[in-house]
Parts: structure tokens; sequence; C-alpha cells
């Protein structure tokens, strides 16, 4: 025919052709016995490319049969696992891929005279990397004929790619094809459009209905929405899902013979790659699902986009194959005008890791300069070449990918699998588990063999479940391997086919993972790697991990959603095993994303993993350098992320491996100047004593510019201590060496630590001594110069046991160094009109001072009386205001135990007495152990001790015992002091003599008058036998004490005991006497101060309530004694005058309270603040002092029996409390 010879002439006249013609052209078939024709075939082959395994062999049979011949013959194929090429051979037939593969064999091809290229137009990655390899090739193959196939869809291109290659057509056999546009609202229902659509087309007449939809989803919504539309009909079409995941048995329904109308719903694997029967109608949704690599995501995505015109023609070409068709197009001509041309090649919207690492393989140099059709995206190129550096297929270094191949990276290109599939299995080789891995890699490579129809999804999971792994889909692989194994050499072929049945297992699909196993080993043995194998899970993971990095995930909290690299998010699919289990990390064998990025065949895993297979791509962070003194360096908390994933977070590492520098200073900063670490190099120990030395001095004086600073120190090691020291253990084995040559080179001099002063240490130690002294006492000081600190100023350390023997005033002066600022902020203190007259004060602090000397009474009261004499003006005591004091001027007492070890601290010193009073006990009756009794009803002790004395710790301890009223009986406890004592042996003689003798209250009772009983009554006491009661102990207390009590030995309490007996009733009668004398004039004073209502009065209404309250309250008989009740008397006696005095002169009343309101408010603050016991004598002085300047003042009719002023109970104050008052 014209066409035959007029590519005839083409195929002879040039080296390259490019025929263009739709399918059943007969192209396929004639090309290659044109070449023959022409003499080619005889001594190479003519080499026969498809794009499909099922084309290449069912193009061989046909092309066999009409050159009458046996496959394998003059015509043989060579697919995956399958090659029927013999001796005689003039076409192979093949896959682009596996021609590809032959380029690593034969790079000049010389086992072909010719090649076609058929169906080039579907521009898969193996299609344009053999154009552009052939495109190179040609100039130095001139006798390599080139004839490149393609449909109708641009083959001007394939001609401008080989520099103007003739272009010749071919024509099929069509049919004329009717296009209607439907276009869809964006708001209106699809599936309703769809189905009205096919109600269009049924109208016109029989046929089946071809109808392309974007996906499986779409499918599945489509088939159930048609169902229902159809429901009820008469006749109703039969509809059949075709997609490329579909059993067999479903994709064989789809070309059987049928009777009824058929509505086939498919996705674009319908436009080109399968040819339906008996098509006369076709819808195009105009949508597909378009694999496409995500740089953002480094993932394959699937996204639905918009189809090309090109893919556009193809669809409503399919129904004009065997007649006259329609095609229903549910978009607008508009939009298809809008749209691209031609859909994208795949080499612009793929991952090119494989087409980079066979090329590096093969030494073609950059991607960049290879001669494809159309140049890929200069990013899908790096991330290639970054997932081969990812998978070590590639170094880092600089260079062409041939360059940078790495030994494991020429093992890798050798394997008929993705990089990543084959990096699994070259890892699993190094791990000893390399047929586990390679049966799961093999089953990662090819369509999952386990089906899932439409109509028996329950029973397809139920059967599948059986394989499933709880902790990974990658070994549920495997577990279904072993299965087939099983089943197989259980079973005849026949029996095994029907097992894969009833299983829903694709029988071909389990031969092609069989067959890719078997391929797989074979080019394992020829890279001499032998078939280890391990039923350990973990190194089976690891190896699978090896080849998964990127699709590491983890866990976000509370979420099902995974961390994955560069910041992506995925789930797991819901498919999957772990789906519901949402392990904290999992690996994902693939990431697609459809709605959202899902992961498949997923595996749980061990972070710990990660790092050893990933070093060369974790980038690694540290924080928080730091020193740490156990491990005698520096650390740092380091953090190893992958592609932005946290795999390591704050791991402790020597900071020396990462920053040998800072490491160095902070050895040098944190050991051997602040020494926080642990050695005994004499030198070191030589230099803290000398620096604490020196550096007491500024704790001491309060100043910071005597020892040098820390710089200084840390620039005086670095100059001796070599660089490569970074550690305590560097520094050990340089210092070994090195003192023998140099031993004082690390021991500093005083000079070197101190900067020039202007006083000469000799000073300061008497101004800042090492210790204080309290009698024969000396107490430790200790020196802190860091203010608003808690401790900042004087420590004085007091041991526990003589912590009560302390008073306040023995403190009151501070040490010299120091007395001069305390005088100073004294001065300050005062109020205001008094602080005017006393200006400067540091100056007449000074004066004071040079007059001044310890000893000479209570520091406030010898201040007020010096600034007095030297200035005039009259400072009293209690003007001072010690709060506003700084902290470092009031001394810390630091109370410490036996060890040494604090047992507490504060500014208070009578504070802390009070609160160890407990534990002071508890040390003394240790100290005094055999002596403390309990329970004692009679004198059953022998003789009593009046102290006892113990060492502890160095210091002399002295007790003192004494009977303690224990109410119901008496006890014997060893106090902390004699005033203690004093108190506890007079309650406690009293208790005992009135237990071993009657009760005097009976008779005392029988002789009471009304008029006392009606006194009685009145009484502050909660009963009248309570107020008796204590009548009856101070009868008692007066008896002991003219007796000579208290007592010490049994003898002298029997005396005690006898005169109390004589004498008990008739002293009580006595005491209840002058108590009846007392609450009658008490409660006669109340009664008058009730009419007082006043508000000018107020002040005095309640000093008088006050006082009152003082004098008669519960308790105050035994309390008062006896010698002190008749004074009571004559003290209410002036309250009456006071009372009436207070109506006719009221201001002189206010005037004379202002006078003596002072020390009235001193004494209630010593009463408040001495702890029970403590000083009580000179505390009752003062108080009773207090009542007598009260007649003075406020009753100058009543007698008073001894001088008396506001100057004198102060004093008294002084004396109880030993501070100023």
């Amino acid at each position: 025919s014209q066409a035959h010879d007029e590519i005839a002439r083409a195929l002879r006249d040039h080296q390259v052709v490019v025929v263009a013609g739709e399918t059943g052209s007969g192209k396929t078939t004639q090309l290659p016995k044109m070449l023959l024709e022409l003499g080619h075939g005889r001594r190479a082959m003519v080499g026969h490319t498809q794009p499909r395994r099922i084309a290449a062999r069912s193009v061989a049979e046909r092309l066999a049969e009409e050159m009458h011949t046996e496959v394998g013959g003059a015509v043989g194929y060579a697919v995956r696992f399958t090659d029927r090429v013999g001796d005689a051979t003039a076409v192979k037939l093949m896959t682009d891929g596996l021609l590809v593969a032959e380029i690593q064999r034969d790079p000049l091809l010389l086992g072909y005279d010719a090649i076609i290229v058929d169906e080039a137009h579907e521009r898969s990655l193996p299609i344009d990397f053999v154009l552009g390899y052939l495109k190179r090739l040609l100039p130095r193959r001139p006798d390599l004929k080139v004839v490149v196939t393609s449909a109708t869809i641009d083959p001007d291109r394939f001609a401008a790619h080989f520099d103007g290659a003739p272009v010749l057509e071919v024509s099929g056999r069509t049919f004329p094809v009717e296009v209607r546009y439907r276009p869809v609202d964006a708001d209106a229902d699809h599936l309703q459009a769809l189905a009205d659509a096919i109600d269009e087309l049924t109208a016109e007449g029989p046929g089946d209905v071809l109808v392309f939809l974007s996906g499986e989803r779409e499918i599945r919504d489509a088939a159930e929405a048609l169902a229902d539309q159809w429901s009820g009909r008469h006749r109703p079409p039969e509809i059949l899902p075709l997609f490329g995941r579909l059993s067999a048995d479903e994709q064989h329904r789809v070309f059987a013979a049928h009777s009824r109308r058929r509505i086939v719903l498919a996705t674009n694997v319908a436009e080109t790659s399968l040819t339906v029967p008996g098509i006369r109608y076709v819808v195009d949704s105009g949508t597909a699902r378009i694999s496409r690599y995500s740089q953002r995501l480094k993932v394959q995505r699937l996204p639905i986009e918009r189809i090309s015109q090109a893919s556009a023609n193809q669809r409503s070409g399919r129904c004009g194959r065997t007649a006259d068709g329609i095609a229903v197009r549910l978009y607008a001509a508009a939009d298809l005008e809008s749209r691209p041309p031609f859909t994208d090649p795949e080499i612009l919207r793929t991952n090119l890791a494989s087409v980079v690492l066979q090329m590096a393989a093969l030494g073609l140099g950059e991607l960049a300069d290879f001669p494809f059709v159309d140049p890929p995206d200069a990013r899908n190129v790096r991330d290639g070449v970054q997932l081969l550096e990812e998978l070590a297929a590639l170094d880092g270094s600089a260079g062409t990918p041939a360059d940078r191949l790495t030994p494991l990276g020429r093992r890798l290109s050798r394997l008929p699998l993705d990089p990543r599939l084959g990096r699994m299995v070259l890892e699993a080789d190094r791990l000893g588990c390399i047929r586990e891995v390679v049966v799961i890699a093999a089953a990662l490579s090819i369509q999952d063999p386990r089906e899932r129809p439409a109509d028996k999804q329950q029973q397809a999971d139920e059967a599948h479940a059986r394989h499933r792994d709880p902790t990974s889909d990658l070994l549920g692989h495997l577990a279904l391997w072993r299965h087939l194994w099983t089943e197989q050499q259980a079973r005849s072929s026949s029996a095994f086919r029907r097992m894969c049945r009833q299983e829903f297992l694709h029988y071909l699909r389990v031969r092609e993972w069989q067959d890719m196993v078997a391929q797989l080993r074979r080019v394992l043995g020829d890279l001499g790697v032998e078939m280890s194998t391990s039923n350990d899970p973990d190194r089976i993971h690891q190896a699978l991990l090896s080849g998964l990095l990127g699709h590491v995930g983890m866990r976000l909290q509370e979420t099902r959603d995974y961390l994955g690299a560069r910041n992506a998010r995925f789930a797991i699919f819901p498919g999957s095993a772990l789906f519901k289990a949402r392990p904290a990390w999992v690996m994902a064998g693939e990431l697609v994303e459809t709605s959202r990025l899902w992961a498949r065949d997923v595996a749980r895993i061990d972070p710990a993993w990660i790092e050893p297979l990933a070093g060369h791509l974790v980038k690694r962070t540290h924080a928080e350098p730091h020193w740490e003194r156990k491990r005698g360096g520096a650390v740092a908390l380091e953090t190893v992320t992958l592609y932005g994933i946290p795999v390591v977070v704050g791991r402790r590492i020597q900071l020396d491996i990462v920053d040998a520098p800072l490491a160095r200073e902070l050895f040098i900063r944190h050991a051997l100047v602040e020494g926080d670490w642990q050695t005994r190099h004499e030198f070191f120990h030589a230099n803290q004593a000398l620096l604490a030395d020196v550096t007491q001095w500024e704790e001491r004086t309060r100043r910071r510019d005597i020892v040098v600073d820390q710089e200084t120190l840390v620039e005086l090691y670095d100059a001796r201590v070599p660089d490569h020291v970074v550690s305590a253990r560097h520094f050990d084995s340089w210092w070994k060496q090195e003192r023998r040559r140099q031993p004082d080179l690390l021991t500093f001099q005083r000079e070197q630590l101190v900067r020039e002063v202007k006083a000469p240490p000799t000073q300061w130690s008497s101004d800042y001594p090492d210790e204080w002294r309290v009698g024969e006492r000396a107490l430790a000081l200790s020196y802190v110069f860091e203010p608003g600190a808690e401790r900042d100023g004087v420590t004085v350390d007091v041991p526990l046991p003589l912590l009560h023997h302390l008073r306040t005033e023995d403190f009151a002066w501070q040490v010299p160094g120091l007395r001069l600022d305390l005088v100073t902020q004294l001065i300050r203190s005062l109020p205001k009109p008094l602080r005017r007259q006393l200006v400067p004060a540091p100056d007449h602090a000074v004066a004071v001072l040079t007059r001044l000397a310890p000893g000479s009474g209570g520091l406030l009261g010898a201040l007020s009386d010096e600034i007095r004499r030297t200035t005039g003006v009259l400072v009293p005591p209690d003007a001072y205001d010690t709060d506003r004091l700084p902290a470092h001027l009031r001394l810390t007492f630091r109370v410490v135990d036996d060890d040494g070890d604090e047992v507490a601290a504060g500014k208070d010193l009578a504070v802390l007495q009070e609160r160890l009073r407990g534990r002071l006990r508890e040390t003394l009756s240790q100290a005094a152990a055999g002596i403390e009794q309990s329970d004692l009803l009679d004198w059953t002790i022998g003789d009593l001790p009046r102290s006892v004395t113990t060492t502890r710790a160095g210091h002399t301890v002295t007790g003192y015992p004494a009977l303690r009223d224990a109410g119901a009986s008496v006890s014997v406890q060893v106090l902390e002091s004699a005033a203690a004592q004093a108190v506890a042996m007079r309650a406690g003689t009293r208790r005992l003599v009135r237990l071993t003798i009657a009760s005097p209250l009976a008779a005392v009772v029988r002789g009471l008058g009304n008029d006392t009983k009606l006194a009685l009554g009145r009484s502050p006491y909660a009963t009248v036998p309570a107020m008796l009661d204590d009548c009856a102990n101070a009868a008692c207390d007066h008896l002991v004490s003219r007796a000579g009590g208290p007592a010490w030995d049994a003898a002298t309490f029997g005396r005690l005991r006898d005169s109390v007996r004589a004498g008990l009733v008739p002293a009580t009668e006595h005491v209840v006497g002058l108590a009846a004398r007392i609450l009658t004039a008490e409660a006669e004073a109340r009664t008058r101060l009730e009419r007082i209502s006043a508000a000018s009065l107020a002040a005095a209404r309640d000093d008088v309530g006050l006082q009152l309250d003082e004098l008669v309250s519960d308790g105050f008989v035994s309390r008062t004694g006896w010698d002190r009740l008749p004074d009571v008397v004559r003290y209410l006696s002036g309250v009456r005058q006071r009372l009436d005095r207070l109506a006719d002169d009221p201001r002189r009343d206010l005037a004379r309270l202002d006078e003596i309101l002072g020390v009235v408010t001193a004494y209630e603050r010593a009463r408040d603040s001495l702890p029970d016991a403590t000083s009580s004598a000179d505390l009752d002085k003062a108080r009773w002092l207090l009542e007598e300047l009260r007649l003075s003042v406020f009753a100058p009719g009543v007698r008073v029996p001894v001088p008396v002023s506001v100057k004198r109970v102060r004093r008294a104050l002084e004396a109880a409390t030993g501070g100023p008052a």
C-alpha cells in the first residue's frame, strides 16, 4: 500500500522516524515487519518496547501469529520474570523498563540494530529515559534505527526531540463521535447530573455506556446512586466498576459477553490501557486522580484534577471504535478550551530518584544535561538526589552523581527495585535477615494480592485477618507469604488456585510476587549476597526502616495524627492493623495524599533505631551547656531531629565533643575557679584556702574591692592550662605529668589574689573578730556580705545547750567594725522632731561612740544618756525604731546541735529560745539521765540537786532540776535556767505538800460569813471552790517560804509539810478575807466605770478597765501572792480616787495618762514578748512599780511606800528583758 511504501522509504532514508496513528491502525505489528523487510534483525535484533507487560506479551503472540512462527522463535518477548527469547529471535518485544535495565549491561545497545518505542505518547518515566538515552546514543551508533510510535497526541514533540525527524501519520478504524456539553453548576448534585446524562444516552438507542470518574470512592458513590435511580425499572442496566485495584474476576466481568445494557464506571485506566467492548456512549466527568510528587511533603499525591484536552479526546474516542458514538461531557466547551493541551508527562510529576540512580550508575553525567523530551523540574531532580542521599546511595560531596555514587549505591542500582526497597534489602544483608526483607520488599513493589470485592468485603476482611500482625502491616506480608508457601507445598496447582480464590487472593499477583522474590534472590546471588534469615522482628523492621527514613512519624499527643518528615501530618490508613492501636512511633511503606495524607503498610518502630541508620541525615542541636560535678566535665542537652521530627530530646552529651573551647572554659570556671569538682590536688586546696581567707576580708568589711574577680582567676588558670584540657579527666592526665616539671605552676600567691587595699588585715581582725565572748563562753562568728539575703551580716553560732543562758542585751553592741553603722542607723530611725536635732547622723554617732564602750549598760539606754550629755537632746530609749535597721546590722543567731548542724536560725534570740525550749529540754534530759521522774505523790526522790553539769560538744551544759506541778501529781524535770527552776519549784513544792496533807477548804467554808460568800460569788474564777483552792495555794506558798522552802531533800520537805499542815487553815482564811475585800472593791470600781459614757473620757475608761483586768483575773490570788494582796487593796483604793477626780478635771487625767502611756505600752510589750518563767522576778518588780506609778500620778492621796518614776519603771523593764524599754 501507499502508506507501507512511504513508511519503508522513511525508514530506509532516516535514522529516526516518528509514526503517529490511533489504536487500530496496525502500526504496532506492521512496523517490525517492515524493518525485517529492510534487512534489520539479522546481525542484531529489532527491539520493540511496550509500556506494559501484558501488551508486550500479547503483541509478541499476535506478531508471531502473523509471521507464522512460534513465540520464542523469530519473535520473542522478555518481561519481568519471563524471558521467551531464543537464538533465532529477530524481533524482541519487551517493556521500556526492561530496556532501561539492559542499558546497564549493554550501554551501546549492540544487541539491537533497530528499536521501536511504541505508545510513546504515554510519556512514562522509562519511555522518556529511553528516548533521551537514544538521542545521546545515536551519534555513536549511526547504524541504529529508531522508530517512535505515538497516538495522534502531539507527535511533533517527538520529531523535534530527534532534531526534526520525519512524522508519518497512519489512519485507524474509527467512527464519528458526537460530543455534547452538559456543564454542572458548582452547587448542583453531581450524581444527579450523571444520572440525567445516562438517561439521555440510553434514550438514543442500544449500546453500553462508559462513565469516566476520578477514583474508587466516586465510582462506589455513583454505583449506589444509579442503582437507586434504576430500581424498579424494567430491565435495569448492569452497573460494573472498573479500576486498577479490582479483583481479576471483577475485571473480567467487564469483557464478558452479556445480554443487558451495561453501565461501566471507570477511572482513567479505560482511556488507553483497556478497550471495553460494546461501548456506544461515554459520559466524561472531566476529572481524574493524577499522581503528582509533592515538593513540600516529598511524597506522591493523588489529587483530583481537571483532565487535559488530549485526555478528553481519548475518552470521547472510546465510543467510536465499532460504530458512531455520543460523548457527554459534564463541563462546558469553554472549560475544555481553558485546560492544558496535554497531560504532564510522568517525569514532570514524579520523584526522579530511580532515574538519577540509573544515570549515575551508567555515568551519564548531570541529569540536567540529559536530553529528555521535557526537562524535569530542577526541584524534582534535587529531591531525587536528596532521597538517594537519604538512602546513602550518593554521598554528600560535590561533583556529578556518578562521582558521588557510593558502593552501596552501585549495588542498589543493580536491583530491579525502587531505591527505597532496594536499600531495605541491602540493609537486611548487613543485619542477617535477607530472606524476610526480600519477601516484604517484593510485596511493596507489586499490587496488593489481597482482594476486597465490593459485595464480599466482610468475608474478605475475615479471611485476611488471619495474617495480620497487630504491630506491623509489613510483617503481615511476611505472615501471608509463609501461609502461601505452606499451602502451595501441600496442594496441587489447581487446588492452590482455588484456595487463593476462596481466601480472596489474586492468584496472578501471588505468582507475580513469587516471581519477584525469585528474581531478587537471583540478582542478590549475582551480587554475592547470602540468603540469611532471622525471626527477630526488630532486625527486620530496622532493615525496612533504612529505606523508609523519610516515612517516619511521631504521634502527636491526644490525636490520631502523626508528625512526619518536613512538618507533614499524616494518619494511619483505616485498613491498617495499627489503625486503632496508635503507637507512638511508626514508619510507613507508602504515604499517599488523597482526601488527606494517609500512611499505608505501617509498622511500629523504636525511635532509638532511627539515629544509627540516619546518622548522615539527622540534625543535631545543642542547648543548655552546663557543668556537672559528678561527671567532672561540661555537658549539653542534645536534640536530634530527622527532617524536623525530634528523634532524641534532651540527651546529655559531653560538651567537648561539639564545642571543646566552651567545655574548657566551663571546666576552668566551674572546677578550678568555683571549686565545683571532686579532687585531691594539693594546689587546688591550697588556692581555695588562700582564696577563702582573703574573701573573708570582703565579707567582714562589706567591700567588694579586695579580692580579684572571677574573670581574673579564669585568666590566671587559662594562661597555665593547655588548650586540650577540657574536663577533670583530661586535667588529671595532663597534671600527672606536668607537676613533675613545674610543681608550683598552679599554686597562687596572696598578692595574685588581692587588689590594693587601704587598711591592713591586722586591724580588721580586731574590728571583725572570729568569736563573740559572753562571760567565759566564746561563740563563733561568721560574716556574709550579700545584701537582701537572709544571712546578710554577722552570724553567731549558738550551741543548743547554751541557748537559754544568753540574753539579748549580751549582743546589743554589734562587732566593733559595724558599731558606727549601727549607731548611725539608730539615730536615723528616730522620729523626725528628734532626728532633725541630730544631723548629720554619722558625725553624732562618731562623737557618741568615742565616749561609749560595751558593758556600760544596754546600748539604747547608754546611747540616749550620751546624746543627752553631749547635745542636750532628750531621746527616750523606746524612740529608736529598731525594726528599720538594715538586716546586716542585726545579728543572726544560728543554733547548732552537738554535731554542728543547724537546728534553727533567726534575728530574734527570745523567739528562738521559746521555739527550741522543748528541744533544749530533751537535750538536758539526756544529759541528766536518771534524775527526771513523774507521778510523784510524796517525796520519794532522795536529795534533789540544785544543778547538774555535763559537757556537750566541748561546751559545759548546766541543767536545773525542779519539781513541776502536774495537777494530780508532781514530776521532776531538768530545766534550762535558774529562773525557770525557781518558778517551777514554787509551784511544784506547793503541789506536793498539798498532796500529802488534808485540804483546808471544808474548815474555811464553815467559817465564811454571808458578805464574804457574796463577794466570792462575783469572782472571775469559774467556780467558788476554784477560787478557794487558789486562796489555799497562796497561803501554802506563804507558809512554805516562811518555813525556808522550797525543799531540796526529804528532811526539809518533812519540816515544810508539818509547818504547812499546822497553819494552812488560818492562813487560808486570812487570804480569803483579803480576796473578798479585793473583789468587793473591784466590783464597785467596775460599777462606777460602767456609768462613764462620755466620749472625752473614753481613754481614761479604757485605761482603768485594763488596769482592773490586770489586777483581778482568773488565778490572780496565788499569782499576786501573800505579800502583795494588801497592795492590791491599796491600788483599788487609788482607782476609786482616780474615778472621783476624773469627773472634776478630765483634761488633767488625760494629760497624766499621756505621761505614763509609753511605759505602760513598754510593759505590755515586755510581758507579751518574754517566754513563760523567764526573768519573772524582774518583770514582777517592774509591774508593781508601774502600779505604784499609777498611784503617784492619779491618786496622790494614797500612800506610795517607795520612790517611783517613769525612768525607774523603764530601768526595771530593761533589767527584766535585757533590752531597751
